[in-house]
């Protein structure tokens, strides 16, 4: 099967992905969140959503969650912490009609990261939540990456 690209601005990918994170990780009941959270923090990645976009073509999204970075103990509610902190500074980045930074990593140049970040604060330890993207291998399904970064790389830069 060939696969097939679909062409958006970073601004309107952010706005889809912040929906179907809000959609699949904050809107539901808390106990339909935590099952959630629990297959994401297992390592699975998740079917979130299939999106039609403007040009009547159909997009398919997937989720995972990399904690390999956060400081800590991991649980729901840290997690929730930073994810409605990511969200709501999307949704402030995107209303300010700012430039949204993007990183691509070295050895997949088609994986991103947005440079908007979910920094939180856990019994005394920063975190900071990201959301990057990689399309799979068959190019079917776009998966949504959560990630925690090494705090300590964002506190250099601030004294720095």
């Amino acid at each position: 099967m060939q696969r097939q690209t679909h062409s958006m601005s970073h601004e309107q990918f952010l706005l889809v992905a912040a929906n179907l994170l809000h959609r699949a990780l904050v809107a539901p009941a808390r106990t339909r969140c935590k099952q959630v959270y629990r297959e994401l923090a297992q390592g699975r990645v998740l079917a979130l959503s299939t999106v039609e976009l403007e040009d009547k073509s159909t997009a398919r999204f997937g989720l995972s969650l990399d904690t390999s970075e956060f400081r800590g103990r991991i649980n729901f509610g840290a997690f929730r912490a930073s994810l409605e902190t990511l969200i709501a500074n999307i949704a402030a980045h995107l209303k300010a009609e700012k430039p949204v930074t993007v990183f691509n990593a070295d050895e997949r140049p088609d994986s991103l990261i947005f440079g908007i970040t979910g920094a939180t604060l856990e019994d005394q330890q920063p975190n900071v939540l990201v959301l990057g993207c990689e399309p799979q291998a068959d190019g079917e399904v776009t998966v949504l990456r959560l990630m925690y970064l090494d705090p300590a790389q964002f506190e250099a830069r601030a004294a720095g």
